[in-house]
């Protein structure tokens, strides 16, 4: 097994693990209302869709589809944010950008790759990983600016919260009793982790190169 393969098999049982995790909050999470649930179901569709990513060859779902369903969910994010009492709208909002942001990468990889064979990834790692130009009539190499830039600030919003999100949950860990009995909140340490390594493994997926 090479290098990469190995990287891809960690991934894969991450991906496939947090899918899990996020089916069992969102069956727990049902009291808690249709935005809690359907946050829930977004995520899993997520984490399912990048476990299988590393060994498709082609996506199982058609990819202007699969880019489509994808920015609609991180559209969904931010339009259902709920002010909680004490706090202002927008802040609501900028707690679910992190969710939006990941969202966002699976929509730019979907899309990235349509135009090529090959893993999305694979598409998507060259401009940041070599002088790669795409022949399109009529264009310089504007769209691989774009396309590394879209990378590159994609990739940094997820590592960053990636950071955070597990960092965060280093105090508690020794004081896991001490979590909070009701399931559906997001932030007791085991969200927060697989939170961040979701972030973490999407980052990886947008920058390694295949």
């Amino acid at each position: 097994m090479s290098p990469s393969d190995l990287v891809d098999s960690m991934l894969t049982v991450l991906f496939a693990v947090a899918a899990a995790y996020g089916l069992y909050r969102s069956v727990t999470s049902r009291g808690a209302g249709w935005r809690a649930c359907g946050d829930q179901l977004l995520h899993t569709a997520m984490a399912l869709t990048m476990a299988v990513m590393p060994w498709s060859p082609v996506s199982l779902v058609h990819q202007p589809a699969q880019a489509t369903f994808f920015a609609a969910a991180a559209v969904w994010f931010p339009l259902t944010a709920v002010p909680r009492p004490d706090e202002r709208r927008v802040t609501a909002v900028a707690r679910r950008l992190p969710s939006t942001v990941g969202m966002a990468a699976m929509a730019w990889m979907a899309w990235a790759a349509h135009p090529v064979a090959g893993p999305p990834y694979e598409y998507l790692a060259r401009p940041l990983n070599a002088a790669h130009h795409i022949d399109m009539p009529g264009h310089s190499a504007h769209p691989s600016t774009v396309a590394q830039a879209t990378t590159a600030a994609l990739a940094l919003c997820l590592a960053a919260y990636a950071l955070w999100s597990l960092l965060r949950i280093m105090p508690p860990l020794h004081a896991l009793t001490d979590l909070p009995p009701n399931p559906t909140d997001r932030h007791d340490p085991y969200t927060r982790f697989w939170d961040g390594s979701v972030a973490l493994g999407t980052t990886l997926m947008l920058l390694m190169p295949h």
